[in-house]
């Protein structure tokens, strides 16, 4: 992760724990792949674990810290008026609340998919920036999966092919 501490990446390490062992080429590849198709990456491939009590305590710090705020604003307002209302509200608001974890934890795992594919990419290809080359090698690699290129050679094999771009 980079070595400004923004409140994002806080609260990313807070919850999520990530392996000090390096991202295999092949899972990076893999990875990359399903990424770049909007799908979600296997965190196990990329070493990371998502721990569901920290992420629950943000979660519910950032819906506290929205939702107080527009209680003392609207409760004034909201008293006066029926109460079936304010239920039916309440009801809305707490299916919202729970349904938000989902995305809230979805997002999270995505920007953190999005950061260890990142820095391991600056292992394996440190002379090819990511912005740029990631479909590139994408493509080398689904080549190299047809002509059936074994793990020993694909780092060989996505250079030799890189050179010749």
């Amino acid at each position: 992760m980079s070595k400004e501490k923004t409140i994002k990446n806080k609260i990313l390490e807070y919850i999520y724990v990530v392996s000090k062992q390096p991202i295999l080429l092949k899972d990076l590849l893999v990875a990359n792949r399903q990424y770049n198709e909007g799908m979600h990456v296997d965190p196990i491939k990329l070493g990371f674990r998502l721990i569901l009590m920290r992420a629950y305590v943000v979660y519910i710090g950032i819906v506290l810290a929205i939702l107080v705020p527009i209680s003392f604003l609207t409760h004034k307002a909201l008293a006066k008026i029926d109460p079936h209302i304010s239920i039916l509200g309440a009801m809305v608001i707490t299916a919202t609340i729970f349904m938000g974890f989902n995305f809230f934890r979805d997002k999270m795992r995505d920007i953190m998919t999005k950061e260890l594919i990142q820095k391991s990419w600056k292992l394996h290809f440190p002379f090819f920036s990511y912005e740029e080359y990631s479909m590139k090698i994408d493509e080398i690699f689904d080549n190299s999966i047809k002509d059936e290129v074994s793990k020993r050679d694909l780092e060989k094999y996505i250079l030799d092919k890189l050179t010749t771009l």
